[in-house]
């Protein structure tokens, strides 16, 4: 069973924390998109970006130095959005570390995938940027099946806690023998689950917090999950989606 998350906008460096324990699988092809996007002059780069000065500058001037063999950070603790806060891996124990390492899978435009070790560098490049590379027209081109050949390959088993951005790289390859099971976690209003992005965010990292901590091997388990006041809605769920709500 592989659970997938999404990346996160906002990175950090931290090389003392935790040790990194190897190198992406995708390193060579992050390398080219590296120098794909180290060609383009600043107001390319921001237009692919879609963001202000300071964002944009910042970014580039990472492309500039980068180097994505040294100084690196546990990718687990390179991104600083809600859901990592929310798993804070730096509070785990070993037994919980080693979870995570063996079943969670983070997805990234730049990197493909990533296990919670794999040593990062900052960057910005989101799955859905229009980044035309060797005769591509976008990143899902890029990266066809290769991200779905490497999450799927244990058992055929997936725990989708990505946004759409992100997990439709996996899930358009999806056989009817495999499973790809989707977590959602919203409020009920008028008969039907609403989601908001910053309480899914806060779920999705608890859940992720709750597998570990419980070593969760067993889908069925996962049901019992009641973190922030949320339980598991039947009859909003079914076989390839797992609904929990306040």
């Amino acid at each position: 069973m592989k659970i997938i998350i999404s990346p996160a906008k906002k990175m950090n460096v931290d090389t003392d924390c935790l040790p990194i324990q190897g190198l992406p699988k995708f390193l060579p092809e992050a390398e080219s998109l590296c120098e794909k996007i180290r060609g383009y002059t600043y107001e390319e780069q921001k237009t692919l970006w879609k963001c202000n000065d300071k964002i944009a500058r910042l970014n580039a001037e990472r492309f500039r130095d980068m180097n994505l063999k040294t100084g690196l950070t546990p990718a687990i603790l390179s991104y600083e959005g809600l859901q990592y806060q929310h798993i804070a891996p730096q509070v785990f124990t070993e037994k919980e570390l080693t979870y995570i390492q063996e079943h969670l899978c983070i997805l990234s435009g730049f990197y493909g995938v990533l296990k919670p070790f794999d040593g990062v560098t900052p960057y910005r490049l989101e799955m859905g940027t229009k980044l035309e590379t060797e005769g591509c027209k976008d990143l899902y081109e890029f990266w066809g099946d290769k991200l779905y050949q490497e999450v799927i390959k244990d058992d055929g088993i997936v725990i989708n806690m990505a946004s759409k951005e992100y997990s439709q790289s996996i899930s358009k390859y999806i056989l009817p023998k495999e499973r790809f099971i989707t977590v959602e976690f919203g409020e009920v209003h008028n008969g039907k689950v609403k989601q908001k992005g910053t309480f899914s965010k806060m779920a999705r990292g608890e859940m992720v917090r709750y597998m570990a901590e419980n070593q969760i091997e067993d889908i069925e388990k996962i049901k019992e999950f009641h973190v922030m006041g949320l339980q598991y809605a039947e009859e909003f769920s079914n076989e390839n989606k797992m609904v929990f709500t306040v």
